[in-house]
């Protein structure tokens, strides 16, 4: 999946072959690519995540969003804290923008997905032992509040 800059794009959730339209129907997860720097250092450009659809978000959560003013625009952001009308939602690369600093509240039916697991592919050209080595000791890894740098950051 390519994504528009800044994101992952997410399309919309697939339904289950064979089943009734609605919730129970849907697929849970799914992978999609993040193209962008705003989540640096925590995610970079042509990394891969696995989203879960319908997941309970928590302060702290990296989430897949429809952009509040440009709802065909899916982006990937850090749900900072719940607030009345929705989440403050911050990029973990303040230079980035693009979050809630610039467009308010996002609301909750807006948050779509929260990311599971971030898988980083091996680069062309990295093919000496020791980046095959370090590669493979960083490409997967959860993606949590806990294990982030980016808890330090506060909503303004």
């Amino acid at each position: 999946m390519r994504e528009v800059p800044e994101m992952p794009e997410v399309p919309e959730m697939p339904e289950v072959p064979g089943t009734a339209q609605g919730r129970a129907g849907r697929v849970p997860f799914q992978v999609v690519e993040v193209t962008g720097p705003s989540m640096v250092p925590t995610l970079h450009h042509g990394d891969w995540l696995l989203v879960q659809y319908g997941a309970r978000v928590r302060p702290g959560d990296v989430v897949i969003l429809r952009h509040p003013f440009q709802q065909d625009l899916l982006v990937v952001k850090r749900a900072a804290e719940r607030r009345r009308g929705g989440w403050w939602v911050l990029a973990d690369n303040t230079f980035a923008g693009g979050d809630s600093t610039d467009y308010g509240t996002v609301p909750e039916e807006l948050v779509l997905a929260t990311a599971r697991v971030r898988y980083r592919p091996l680069k062309k050209g990295q093919r000496s032992v020791l980046g095959v080595v370090a590669w493979a000791v960083s490409a997967l890894r959860p993606v949590s509040a806990a294990r982030s740098v980016s808890r330090r950051f506060r909503a303004r």
